[in-house]
């Protein structure tokens, strides 16, 4: 009779513990988003982050200095908003109030077609912010709780990103975080290895070796060239990505992985930059022989192809062609002037760079057995550029206009019947 009584009180348990943790799911996912995904960025947006940026580049502060960073709540929700949607187009924002925030977020589910929604509410003190209210789906969870796992997962960030911190974590430098009417405000101390502990910590151990394969392999390569004689990015490109199949274990993360690498280490070289500009510890890398990179035959064509590339794979398509749209825009102002040639040129490494994490090993066999530029780059010699903001306006009025939108069609027709898109 006790082991009868025994099983059927851990039977008991084991269904007991069954329905808790099904109706926790139950109320967690929701049939309906709790906020909608943010808009695609506009050339305005773009303009408002470098704006921000400029305000804010520690770079300009003397070492040991107390900086307190003020960023207003549409230009919190602008980055909140893109950087949510790199994950599966998830959807974050945050309302500002004196002393406290309220923070939603919607993570999709597609299998299950349902959503992960967040609802919380921040109040401010004399540090780091506190939960005092938290809402998964319908499930409410204790602020206790919810505080105790905010801080683990803090303390716990760096290992899990792979962070080489020396002594210290980047968090470390942030001092007080508070909230005012449409306002974050961030008290931060900036050190003499502030900017080298930011940069690094963006750039975990494991990235920084598969970063120096690239920049050792492409060193070498450059010096088989002929000294002093512009090369084409249908040259530079096959051996890289021939690495990168060699290098990639069968799974296509790590071969996306390794086509990241390759981008970025072509882009920075097209550009007559190094690994040392994003990681200052990679100074005594080998530095490739300069050479002037075309593509077309244009020096700058290569540039706009690799750094929109290299935008594409660091955040996303819509990222990469509101930056190309906005250059062109400043460059009417006063700059080269509007050229659409520069626009089709961005949306090719655009496409370069999607197709690099969505098909990497196709991308890895078909560059690294040599294609002729004509595979990846269309023919936009008869493309207008050189617009003035006047004539810009005047003859396709603005990017709003049906005539802009026609250029931007055949563009779009002249990328897609390139043999590598298909």
């Amino acid at each position: 009779m006790r082991l009868v009584s025994i099983r059927r009180i851990l039977l008991g348990l084991s269904l007991g513990i069954l329905l808790l943790l099904g109706s926790v799911v139950a109320l967690s996912l929701q049939a309906t988003a709790l906020i909608a995904v943010a808009p695609e960025l506009r050339p305005a947006d773009i303009k408002q982050a470098k704006d921000f940026l400029r305000r804010n580049d520690p770079r300009q502060l003397d070492s040991d200095a107390q900086r307190l960073l003020n960023l207003r709540e549409q230009e919190l929700n602008l980055m909140l908003g893109q950087a949510a949607k790199l994950y599966a187009h998830a959807a974050a924002q945050v309302q500002l109030r004196p002393g406290r925030a309220v923070f939603r977020a919607s993570f999709p589910l597609p299998k299950l077609a349902v959503w992960l929604n967040i609802d919380a509410e921040l109040q401010d003190g004399d540090g780091m912010p506190e939960i005092t209210r938290l809402r998964i789906g319908r499930l409410p969870v204790p602020a206790w709780l919810a505080n105790l796992a905010m801080r683990r997962a803090v303390q716990q960030l760096p290992a899990a990103l792979d962070l080489q911190l020396a002594e210290a974590s980047v968090l470390d430098m942030v001092e007080r975080v508070g909230f005012g009417a449409e306002l974050l405000h961030v008290k931060y101390r900036w050190k003499k290895d502030s900017m080298e502990r930011v940069m690094s910590s963006l750039w975990p151990a494991a990235e920084q070796q598969r970063a120096l394969a690239y920049q050792e392999h492409l060193a070498a390569w450059v010096q088989t060239l002929p000294p002093g004689q512009p090369v084409s990015l249908a040259t530079l490109m096959p051996p890289m990505f021939v690495l990168a199949q060699q290098r990639s274990t069968g799974l296509s993360a790590q071969a996306a992985a390794e086509n990241r690498a390759a981008i970025l280490t072509l882009a920075l070289y097209a550009t007559g930059e190094s690994w040392a500009r994003v990681m200052p510890a990679t100074q005594a890398w080998p530095r490739a022989t300069p050479l002037q990179v075309t593509l077309n035959g244009r020096e700058d064509f290569a540039m706009h192809f690799l750094v929109s590339a290299a935008l594409a794979v660091e955040g996303g398509g819509p990222l990469a062609d509101a930056i190309g749209v906005y250059k062109e825009l400043s460059d009417s102002r006063g700059g080269s002037g509007f050229s659409f040639n520069d626009i089709a040129a961005d949306r090719a490494g655009t496409r370069f760079g999607l197709l690099s994490e969505q098909s990497p090993e196709t991308l890895q066999t078909r560059i690294g057995r040599g294609l002729p530029e004509r595979a990846f780059m269309p023919d936009v010699a008869d493309l207008p550029e050189f617009l003035n903001e006047r004539e810009f306006l005047q003859r396709y009025g603005g990017v709003d206009g049906p005539a802009y939108r026609q250029m931007m069609k055949d563009i779009e027709a002249r990328l897609s019947a390139l043999s590598l898109s298909n």
